[in-house]
This record gives structure tokens, sequence and C-alpha cells, in this order.
């Protein structure tokens, strides 16, 4: 009880902007809405392409390119959603100078709706994070961080609801354990809180309660642990629950050509996606509604 009175306490003040269990039949009726969901993980203050003589990513990557492909698709569709999965700072000597300033200015320029919290935004501080919030024209989004006791109290809410042409679209933040990772005196008194049990009660209140058609995590917690089977990653986190239909993912810097198929605790379709890291690529999943909220999906990795 305690997890669900801070989550509605805490969501008092989120605006109102909804998906049956995701399947991949495809099928096309004259009243079919398609919503696309564009996303972007540990981009690491990478702002320009990578160098012509770099040995492993040669020309690839950067922030002008990003934001002319995103243009472009929202010319073919304006149902977007344009999420980032956290690590938005730290890699860079732009981040060293500018202290994010830049990074969220450029989010802003491209029309971010929303990003979650990694563990490398905290690298200034949680006074720096705070310090270049009036330069995000987007929000915050994590609910098994608890900022009560910090400066970021009332500033990163636990989820945000969308409208899209009707589509009813819940989107909820998680981080990954910070004890260990980041030094305490950079975030304070964060509380880190069990990311299955925040997701679960996340996802029913916002599929049950909200009744959105389409419930997304936007995950800071890492696509998979090969050596640590204990750990709770994406693919876990996906098995464990129910009432989430998509994943997005960051922390391990996981490459993926598209969404990986998982099923849920009731046997129901959850796609899990994450598209590396510096800003190589940006994910893509595309969602078609028909008139009984039935839904399929096909998703892709842009090359940038």
């Amino acid at each position: 009880m305690k997890r669900r009175e801070f989550i509605q306490k805490t969501a008092a003040s989120s605006a109102l902007v909804g998906v049956t269990g995701v399947t991949l039949s495809s099928f096309t009726t004259l009243n079919t809405k398609h919503l696309t969901i564009l996303h972007t993980n540990d981009v690491h203050s990478y702002i320009d392409p990578f160098p012509a003589n770099h040995p492993k990513n040669p020309n690839a990557g950067g922030v002008a390119r990003r934001a002319a492909i995103i243009e472009n698709i929202r010319k073919e569709n304006s149902n977007v959603l344009l999420l980032d999965a956290g690590d938005i700072f730290q890699g860079t000597p732009y981040f060293n100078y500018y202290g994010g300033e830049l990074e969220f200015k450029l989010m802003s320029m491209m029309k971010y709706d929303l990003a979650t919290i990694g563990n490398h935004d905290f690298d200034n501080g949680i006074n720096g994070l705070y310090a270049q919030l009036p330069n995000a024209e987007f929000e915050f989004v994590s609910a098994n961080y608890d900022f009560k006791n910090t400066i970021l109290d009332g500033h990163v809410k636990p989820y945000k609801l969308f409208n899209k042409n009707g589509i009813k679209v819940g989107v909820f933040g998680l981080g990954v354990e910070l004890e260990g990772l980041v030094d305490k005196k950079n975030y304070k008194e964060t509380v880190y809180n069990n990311p299955v049990e925040i997701a679960q009660d996340m996802s029913k209140l916002l599929k049950k309660d909200y009744k959105c058609d389409l419930v997304i995590c936007l995950s800071h917690i890492g696509y998979e642990y090969k050596n640590d089977a204990n750990k709770i990653c994406d693919l876990k986190l996906a098995s464990l629950t129910k009432d989430i239909d998509l994943i997005i993912g960051g922390h391990t810097h996981t490459f993926l050509d598209k969404p990986t198929l998982i099923k849920n605790i009731e046997n129901n379709d959850v796609l899990v996606n994450q598209v590396g890291c510096y800003g190589l690529n940006l994910g893509r999943v595309d969602f078609y509604f028909d008139d009984s909220k039935s839904v399929s999906s096909k998703g892709k990795s842009i090359i940038i």
C-alpha cells in the first residue's frame, strides 16, 4: 500500500494524455490508427558524428542526422512519441563544458516527449541535474526512484499519460540501483525501490485504472545480465509482470536490430527494445490499432 500511496501522491499533478495484449498479426482496416514510437538510449553527450577515421563507427551518428530522420518520420505520421531511456549525460567534452545544457536544448529542439533518468545523469550530482531542468522542454519519469527528500522532489513524476489521436498511452520510468554504481554524494537521499514490484503497481494503475491502450516502460535497468542470473533486467522484468506492452531499455548499450518478444506472467507478448549507445541508432516501433483496440506491431533499428 505504501508503494501505491507514493505513486498516487507523486503522480497527482500528472496530465492525462491505452493496448490489449500485443500481437504480431497483421491487419488493415479503414479505421486503423497508427502510432509510431521513436526512442534513444545512452546517447552520452555524443552531439557530433563519429570522425571518418574512427575504427568502429566512421561517419556514424550525430544529432543533426537524427533530427532530420525524426522530422521525416513525423511527416509520414503525425502520431509520434519520441522517448529517451536515460544516460543522456557524460561521454564527450560537451558535457564537461556545458554540464548537460546542450544535450537538453537539442533534445527540446527535436521535440522529445519524455525521458527517464540513467545513472550517468547524476554525474554532476543531483543538484547539477536539477540545474539543467529549465533547458529541457520535456518531462522526466521515474517510478522506482523516490526523490521526496531531494531537490528533485516534484520535478520527476512516476509516469505520464498521452492521448495520440484517441489512443491512450501510459509511460512510466524505471532506474537502475544506484548504490555501488554512483557516488552517494551525487544522488544524496534518493531512495531506490524494487523495479519489479513498482512496475507491477504502475502497469496495473495505467492499464486498469486509467484504461490505457498502450503501456510503455521506459527503463534504465539493462537488457540482460548473463553472468548474474539474479539481477533484474528488462527481459526478466517482462517475464515477471503483466500489462506492459513495450519496454524501451538502456544502460547495457545493447544493440538490437528489432525488438525481442518475451512472454509475460500471463503468457501475453511483451516487446523489449534497446538501440545501443552514442546516438548511433534510432529505435522505431509502430503500433496499429483497429476499432476494437486490438493491436499489431512491428519494430526496427534505424542506423544513423
